[in-house]
């Protein structure tokens, strides 16, 4: 089993349990690793032979932009569809931070990272 890590998109959208964070927004980061049999196209040197990372990334960015009050529901929705629409992934595992969360303090991100076995 191979791996493919797309580490660090940015995306500013807006979850949040709070209102002003739906309509103010925030920074988020997105990191995803995910697991598959790419030998295949180790060999044949065919993007329809491999998982396609712009696909990964797209499907981040469309479940990124849809507003969830919890990061937790957004990583489930990153994952399901995922397993959903590239068969060819055994494993996958999102991170998502938010970036300086309003906490009332000085706080870099916070984190969660989910992962799912297919």
């Amino acid at each position: 089993m191979q791996k493919i890590i797309i580490e660090n998109i940015q995306i500013y959208t807006n979850h949040g349990c709070m209102d002003e964070e739906g309509k103010i927004g925030s920074e988020y980061s997105v990191s995803l690793e995910i697991h598959a049999d790419l030998m295949k196209s180790a060999d044949t040197d065919d993007l329809d032979d491999t998982v396609d990372y712009v696909h990964l990334n797209q499907i981040v960015h469309k479940e990124m932009n849809i507003r969830a009050k919890l990061l937790e529901t957004v990583a489930v929705k990153i994952l399901n569809r995922i397993g959903e629409e590239i068969p060819q992934v055994k494993f996958a595992e999102v991170k998502i931070s938010k970036i300086n969360p309003p906490m009332g303090g000085n706080v870099e991100k916070v984190s969660v990272i989910f992962n799912q076995t297919y």
